[in-house]
């Protein structure tokens, strides 16, 4: 894509929420992107929802708010398809002065996990399964959207409902399109439980791009609805009384000669596979922040509404947080289930691929796999059951310091409990506004 062509064009990177943070710059610092001609405050990785600074945070007065340097990702320019104005956007990363990544970076802190397996002369592959909801965010409360044949709101489930898929065909037909121009490899679409809820998933790629293609395909289905008339949201529980938004995420490890290591041949899968799966179980209690990292996602996670509250694992069963899906043992495969749509995909990959390994290298074994309900088998090693038990657990947990840094644990910790402490001084019925279009 010629940046040079463009009338201006946006360069951002991910904050600890996942939202986009950058500048709009012109066509002439195209050329000038990796000598780090763009520069940004390392505080703004770390605000909070709203975009505040974090009160006491080393990074803002303690150090002078000092600038750290862009600098593009791999990813390379991306079309915005759902601009009026052509225009692209360029993904970067935040770095110091010296080339040193920033430790607050979410990027960052998923290619650190990602360096430890190819240190091994493994490649992590993984795919992610993306809920949403359209809704109606005109009034008070959200509503249902208007069916855009019938003229009349949506009422009611309609699971894998083709009708309802045709309903919305121009902006499915956009949204595939814009997926096309951004080199995002969107796969199946279904109608999902929740009213106005849908799911697309993307192919299994390399885990970086996986993520990549995450953060990029939630802002274009955000803005494409947007250009329909209503309002896409990945919050993980828009209703109360309805289903949540979930993302779950499928990886595999391939070694140095393509092979994938979960793989023997038969179902059951390898030793390797089962230490993965004990570290994410072992990880899930200090996990629970990246996984469920706002107020609104704990009304997701509860039992029997098909998000894990339990860390249990299991062959091809859908209630166990962690399944092993079935078909070809070539493509034998984690499905890990617990993360809401609500997640930052670097920071959630990274808890993720991070717990798996720290299984693998401690050579962890899992309890027996589950048969059954998960929802119904006592004794199983919990989440954490509410917003601030998360934070205090992400705080403390040793196996969280095994994969994030110290300083990104005290940047999302303080980050969580200064948003904690503003949804507490909120009327709890405007709680949406702020979570609708930002998580």
């Amino acid at each position: 894509m010629d940046l040079a062509a463009l009338h201006t064009f946006r360069v951002a990177a991910c904050d600890l929420n996942g939202q986009m943070r950058g500048k709009r710059v012109p066509p002439s610092y195209a050329d000038k992107l990796d000598s780090g001609a763009v520069r940004m405050p390392f505080s703004a990785l770390n605000v909070d929802l709203w975009g505040a600074d974090i009160e006491g945070s080393p990074l803002v007065f303690e150090t002078g708010d000092a600038d750290g340097v862009l600098r593009p990702t791999e990813r390379g320019p991306v079309p915005m398809p759902w601009l009026t104005t052509p225009t692209a956007l360029v993904s970067m990363c935040l770095y110091d002065d010296h080339g040193t990544p920033f430790a607050g970076d979410p990027r960052h802190a998923l290619a650190a996990v990602l360096s430890r397996y190819a240190q091994r002369g493994w490649k992590v592959v993984a795919a992610t399964e993306l809920e949403f909801t359209l809704l109606d965010s005109s009034d008070a409360q959200p509503k249902p959207p208007h069916n855009p044949v019938t003229g009349r709101r949506l009422r009611g489930e309609a699971v894998l409902s083709m009708a309802e898929m045709d309903a919305f065909d121009a902006f499915f037909t956009e949204l595939y399109d814009g997926c096309t121009e951004m080199g995002i490899p969107a796969q199946t679409a279904i109608s999902e439980s929740g009213i106005g809820q849908f799911e697309i998933n993307l192919n299994h790629q390399d885990a970086m791009r996986c993520a990549d293609d995450t953060w990029l395909f939630k802002a274009l289905t955000r803005g494409l609805a947007r250009k329909h008339g209503f309002t896409a949201t990945f919050m993980a529980k828009p209703y109360a009384d309805d289903a949540g938004n979930g993302m779950h995420v499928h990886f595999s490890v391939l070694d140095d000669q393509g092979r994938n290591v979960f793989d023997n041949g038969g179902r059951e899968g390898t030793e390797i596979l089962r230490s993965a799966v004990a570290g994410c179980l072992a990880a899930m209690p200090g996990s629970t922040l990246i996984f469920a990292p706002h107020g609104n996602s704990y009304t997701r996670l509860v039992p029997g509404a098909h998000a894990p509250t339990g860390a249990a694992w299991a062959y091809e069963n859908r209630t166990a947080a962690i399944r092993i899906p079935g078909g070809a043992p070539a493509a034998r495969r984690i499905e890990h289930r617990v993360a809401g749509g609500d997640i930052n995909p670097y920071l959630m990959l990274a808890a993720v691929l991070g717990a798996a390994l720290i299984g693998i290298e401690d050579g962890l074994q899992p309890p027996p796999p589950i048969t059954g309900n998960a929802y119904e088998i006592e004794g199983l090693l919990q989440l954490a059951g509410d917003w601030d038990s998360a934070i205090s657990a992400f705080e403390t947990d040793p196996i969280i310091a095994r994969i994030f840094s110290e300083d990104l644990i005290r940047n999302m910790v303080m980050t969580k409990r200064q948003e904690s402490a503003r949804f507490a001084d909120m009327d709890p019925d405007s709680h949406w506004l702020s979570y609708l279009e930002s998580v």
